[in-house]
């Protein structure tokens, strides 16, 4: 038997609907869903999608994954957090709402440093929504602006998402971490704005001007810990070192710094880092495998093309065709991990894009910022999940004050696709070459 489009395309999608809403984890329903088709058509045999997999994982630029995992969690284990909040204290912590634009600050300096949301809510998170309770912020206030400002982990430079979107694109790495910058900055003073509103309706306090001898420990505790951005986006953007390269200069970095400068891990601790290391890398490369051979599948079956073919032919222009591709990773981002997403819809969708004159840097930047909203959305939502964990609050009771922070974050988006040049001016200034 031959199976057509629409069948494929039904069996496909339909199990793995149906999977998800059975609670089967993700990387395993798009794994499954694969069977149905495999088993009817006799021009597949299930070890196609053994070998899809299996080729998906012969990339270099993906051992850049679990070493930028390590150095994260190197980077929290090792209380390097710490400094980061005590710099983001005399930055910021002189404005009304004081601690809530540290939670922002801290976040934005984290996310230059682990390139993952996760271990930013959950990192700064145990130190930060306590704090703010004990000043007098409403809890669901300290765990919504946590999650929120977490998401810049995922689009300042440098980013896991990047790397995984170079590497499955063909996209340069260096080029999507310039291109990140400007827009996660944007969406950091988004946040602090936000803030500042909520301080003021609610009176919430600033923690103190600081002083001249207060600045100067501050900025000498972080020096070293901030110099793993310029190492890591430096290095690859400079044309030394691969991302690979990059990540696994910051691991090392992060344990010297944890190890022999700070003191703060032991060589007891390291065994424990090097397991949650493995743990959550192991995760994240398996859904790249299973959602490669699901995307292969698809495009086996020429969904791809059909859908490209489809929204030509509504003529939606560039902008009606962002709009599009933004609306849909916004979706797929509420109930799918942003790795298999960007795999499965993002291949899908980058002809889409191509064909209405998208910048393939534009097209990546759109993607992963509105992915990242999904880490704060239910019913995924993982770094909601964390810091309402960590608050110890039922995400339903936070969901309004989270909705009152994304607004801001969502019109961050919506000028990305309006003036792309938001995200291609620093890559077209620093590697011309990009974006030609």
């Amino acid at each position: 038997m031959i199976v057509s489009t629409g069948l494929a395309c039904g069996l496909l999608v339909g199990g793995f609907i149906l999977l998800v809403l059975l609670r089967v984890p993700v990387a395993f329903a798009l794994g499954l869903a694969t069977i149905p088709v495999v088993l009817m058509d006799l021009r597949l045999t299930p070890f196609i999608v053994l070998d899809r997999m299996f080729q998906s994982y012969n990339s270099f630029i993906l051992l850049a994954v679990p070493f930028f995992l390590l150095a994260a969690n190197l980077m929290n284990s090792g209380k390097i957090t710490d400094k980061l909040i005590d710099l983001a204290r005399v930055l910021t912590g002189w404005m009304p709402g004081g601690l809530g634009h540290v939670n922002v600050a801290v976040s934005m300096l984290f996310a230059g440093i682990s390139g993952s949301s996760t271990a930013d809510a959950a990192g700064c998170g145990k130190i930060l929504i306590p704090a703010m309770v004990r000043e007098g912020y409403d809890r669901r206030f300290a765990i919504a602006i946590t999650a929120c400002s977490s998401v810049m982990g995922v689009i300042i430079p440098p980013s896991i998402l990047m790397v995984v979107w170079g590497g499955v694109m063909q996209t340069s790495v260096g080029a999507l971490f310039l291109a990140g910058a400007i827009p996660g900055i944007m969406i950091g003073l988004a946040l602090m704005a936000t803030v500042y509103g909520y301080a003021k309706v609610y009176n919430y306090p600033i923690i103190g001007v600081p002083t001249f001898r207060d600045i100067i420990a501050a900025f000498k505790g972080s020096f070293l810990a901030m110099l793993t951005p310029v190492f890591v986006v430096g290095g690859i953007v400079g044309g030394i070192v691969t991302p690979t390269e990059s990540a696994i200069i910051a691991a090392i970095y992060s344990l010297l710094l944890g190890m022999f400068v700070y003191r703060t891990v032991t060589v007891r601790e390291l065994g424990q880092i090097f397991y949650e290391t493995g743990r959550f890398a192991s995760i994240s490369l398996f859904a790249i495998g299973t959602a490669t051979a699901f995307g292969w599948l698809l495009a086996f079956y020429n969904v791809p093309r059909l859908i490209v073919a489809g929204m030509t032919s509504l003529e939606f222009g560039y902008f009606g065709t962002a709009l599009v591709i933004a609306a849909l990773f916004l979706f797929f981002g509420l109930f799918i991990d942003a790795i298999p997403t960007i795999i499965i819809l993002g291949t899908v969708l980058m002809p889409v894009a191509a064909a209405a004159d998208i910048h393939p840097i534009a097209f990546a930047i759109i993607g992963i910022v509105a992915l990242a909203f999904g880490l704060v959305t239910p019913p995924y939502g993982l770094c909601l999940l964390i810091s309402a964990s960590i608050g110890g609050m039922n995400i339903v009771h936070v969901m309004k004050d989270v909705m009152i922070i994304l607004l801001p974050m969502l019109l961050i988006l919506l000028l990305i696709i309006v003036f792309p040049e938001i995200a291609l001016w620093l890559p077209g200034w620093l590697m011309p070459q990009s974006v030609q």
